[in-house]
């Protein structure tokens, strides 16, 4: 089963934080536009995702390291 990324014309309460994140980034990833589906599950994983993985607290090569390990532990294609 595929979930659908979710458009910023259907994102309703989770519209802002696209609105935000193209702004800043330029656009919404895919995996913050699936999140979408659950848009408070989405708004608390954006405040995480921006304090600790966003602003440079660990460096580029540990968070690929931390991605591909999460991806592997779920057995996820990355």
């Amino acid at each position: 089963m595929k979930i659908q990324p979710v458009e910023k014309e259907q994102a309703g309460p989770a519209r802002e934080l696209f609105e935000q994140m193209e702004k800043k980034r330029g656009k919404v990833l895919n995996f913050f536009r699936v999140m979408a589906h659950k848009p408070e599950a989405l708004t608390h994983f954006a405040n995480f995702y921006g304090s600790l993985w966003a602003k440079g607290e660990l460096s580029p090569k540990l968070k690929e390291i931390a991605y591909l390990r999460t991806s592997i532990l779920n057995g996820c294609e990355y």
